[in-house]
């Protein structure tokens, strides 16, 4: 056929989001092993967070590829990323990006492409691929349960999901229910905006970051109500050794002075802001466990906090050496591999769900929005997890909290979940490569599949 002995080029398109481009560069990575050529494409905001984590060893195979964003005066550039993202921007920044869709034609027909792989947020990325007779793969950065849900929810609304273990409670329900009211709502704003586009192709390709052993029955049904194959790739988790920098090594350093599987991680992701209210629930919860714990505390752009004002009055000096609390960032990989550290307390993105099964460390979940709840009920389901339950106004409390923290690290069913979580992370390890491998053969035949009809063999 040709394809043989020549590089594939892969043009990879994520969303916006640090939650997302992070799968999409391992995702560029592994497929650069397996002898294809990469261009990544993204905003300049997010190509500058891109840069600092290709080694140098993909740096001729992985090539960034700037998309600019037509301007709106509320939408500046540093704000082309949901890091940091003031939540009222966010529909204003999928706005911007769709109508970046001229600027992506102009960028494939001069890259060139073999296949476009696509998130599945910018589904409309499949008509400009059709458009310019360019084979592509939709990706799923989330799981596989989470998915088959909402997926369910959104097309099947009238008819029970078929598997108990993952539900809603009343307060997750309404706020799913509201979420999709929205999307539903901007699909009919768009109505006059080439809907067709929002079509994926009957048998198209689904790759998807999880694995058959861990999420074997929700891929069969996602695959049945989405009509796509399902490829597995297996758990895209970045290297823990990559994690540099000054804050990274006092963090480390200061992690070295714990006892083993003493300490919790405290993070609820890039795109979600704490509120003062939950703020201070989770800062009183974390004090009352006693268990040692680093929290990474995040605002949002543009937000002038106090950190020491942002958290209950004398917090800091009443958990002394027991807590670290740091502003923005933390190296979140490589705190979990380190021996200290015997839970996550999460928000359950899915990424952060892969690094800890990864790296076998069990979760205290405290799911926050969008996809985390159900990805919680899921790590509670394989029994990896223990979820922090609320009220039914939706409410953290602090009581909770502790009791949960203790549970997982130290209590009757803290063995039991740790040695869960090892052993599907081992597994999960054994087989990504294989995953992996079937994956590409799959892209390599539709690459093919697509030369032979366009002529171009």
């Amino acid at each position: 056929m040709g394809t043989e002995n020549t590089k594939l080029k892969a043009f990879l398109f994520p969303w916006l989001a640090y939650g997302h481009i992070s799968p999409f560069l391992e995702l560029a990575k592994k497929l650069s092993d397996r002898g294809f050529v990469i261009d990544l494409c993204s905003t300049p905001i997010n190509l500058s967070f891109i840069q600092k984590r290709i080694p140098q060893s993909y740096s001729s195979s992985i090539q960034l590829v700037e998309l600019q964003l037509p301007e709106f005066p509320q939408l500046p550039p540093h704000y082309h990323t949901t890091n940091g993202l003031p939540p009222h921007l966010n529909s204003t920044l999928h706005k911007a990006l769709k109508l970046a869709k001229p600027n992506l034609i102009t960028i494939l027909k001069s890259r060139k492409p073999d296949i476009v792989i696509y998130d599945i947020i910018q589904l409309w990325t499949f008509g400009v691929a059709s458009s310019l007779n360019i084979p592509s793969a939709q990706f799923f950065t989330s799981g596989a349960a989470m998915c088959s849900y909402f997926v369910h929810l959104y097309k099947n609304h009238d008819i029970e999901y078929p598997f108990p273990a993952l539900h809603l409670r009343d307060y997750e329900l309404t706020k799913a229910r509201k979420t999709l009211a929205d999307r539903n709502d901007t699909e009919n704003e768009k109505k006059d905006d080439e809907p067709e586009e929002e079509i994926t192709p009957q048998g198209g390709i689904t790759l998807i970051s999880t694995s058959r052993e861990m999420e074997g029955k929700y891929m069969d049904y996602l695959s049945k109500i989405i009509d796509s194959r399902i490829l597995p790739i297996g758990t895209l988790v970045q290297d823990p050794v990559a994690s540099t920098g000054e804050e990274s090594i006092e963090i480390m350093q200061w992690l070295d002075h714990k006892n083993e599987l003493s300490t919790v991680f405290v993070s609820f992701g890039s795109e979600y802001f704490l509120s003062k209210e939950e703020r201070e629930e989770i800062a009183f919860g974390l004090e009352l466990s006693q268990v040692n714990f680093i929290w990474v505390v995040r605002f949002p752009k543009g937000e002038n906090q106090n950190l020491k004002e942002a958290l209950p009055q004398g917090f800091l000096e009443r958990v002394g050496d027991r807590g670290m609390v740091v502003e923005g960032w933390a190296p979140q990989a490589k705190i979990l591999t380190h021996r200290s550290i015997g839970g996550f307390v999460s928000h359950c993105g899915w990424n952060s769900i892969s690094e800890s099964i990864e790296f076998g460390i069990p979760v205290i979940a405290i799911p926050m929005q969008l996809d985390q709840p159900m990805n919680a009920k899921f790590l509670v389901e394989i029994g990896v997890a223990l979820e922090v339950v609320r009220d039914d106004k939706g409410s953290l409390h602090r009581e909770e909290i502790a009791r949960v923290i203790k549970d997982v690290t130290s209590g009757e069913s803290s063995e039991d979940l740790r040695c869960k979580v090892r052993n599907l992370g081992k597994n999960l390890k054994s087989k990504s490569v294989e995953d992996m491998n079937a994956a590409v053969e799959e892209l390599k035949q539709l690459v093919g599949k697509s030369k032979i009809k366009n002529g171009s063999f």
